[in-house]
């Protein structure tokens, strides 16, 4: 569940103006893997979303989360039908991601519809931002593809909206759902670091390979800074204390 989060400064589009990037193996493995990590972080929201509506206290917010369910899967069918035209099979991109995607989802599990939402928001918008930071160092097409996946079509909305009128109307909530949105950010980041730094070609989006530059230590660390930044702020739409 995206917002209009942009984070970090532009770079240097020359990191990402190879036309002919993905006829090289190790620059084909890099975007397979960008590709693979976010397919099935969608199919996983797909998934989660579509259980979260179970938990829904009306058929209102039912039906808006079977619509959002309904997003994460288009968002899913694009990705892997963008795999597939390089000649990738999408379950081969994936599957190097499930465990890492598997027990972020596992050690987040909701206990009720609010703490679904808040994960929805702030649990799957650091990963998003962290996908959104690896997407300016590849090729313009797939950086367009990656950002359009992203894109916020409403949905942040509906979760700042029904937070917030829960707080209004039991401002008790606040003080669990601040702990809740807390744990999160610490898990999710230890998700994007273990994604990011178990697959040698996804790591070499970040720090460069031969022929292809990356970003210093100093450029990771902010990176990791913005996305801290980019909880802080969600937490602040949502009225929780980060």
């Amino acid at each position: 569940m995206s917002d209009d989060a942009t984070p970090g400064p532009q770079v240097d589009t020359d990191h990402g103006s190879r036309e002919e990037s993905t006829d090289e193996p190790g620059y084909l493995a890099a975007v397979t893997d960008l590709l693979g990590a976010l397919a099935y972080g969608e199919l996983r929201a797909f998934s989660q979303l579509a259980k979260d509506a179970d938990l829904a206290p009306t058929l209102h917010h039912k039906s808006a989360l079977a619509v959002l369910a309904a997003h994460e899967l288009k968002n899913y069918s694009v990705l892997t039908e963008r795999l597939q035209s390089l000649g990738v099979e999408p379950e081969s991109a994936m599957e190097p991601f499930v465990p890492a995607v598997d027990a972020f989802h596992e050690r987040t599990a909701a206990s009720d519809f609010l703490e679904g939402l808040v994960k929805a928001y702030v649990g799957e918008g650091i990963a998003q931002d962290f996908y959104r930071e690896i997407s300016r160092y590849v090729d313009e097409d797939t950086r367009a593809l990656v950002v359009s996946v992203l894109e916020d079509t409403g949905q942040a909305d509906f979760a700042v909206t029904v937070v917030r009128e829960a707080i209004a109307a039991d401002p008790r909530l606040a003080g669990r759902l601040a702990l809740w949105g807390r744990r999160l950010v610490g898990e999710a980041i230890t998700q994007a670091q273990r994604v990011g730094v178990e697959r040698d070609a996804l790591a070499s989006i970040l720090v460069g390979a031969p022929g292809r530059a990356g970003a210093d230590l100093a450029e990771l660390g902010r990176m990791f800074a913005r996305l801290t930044d980019e909880h802080s702020r969600r937490m602040e739409r949502l009225g929780l204390s980060a």
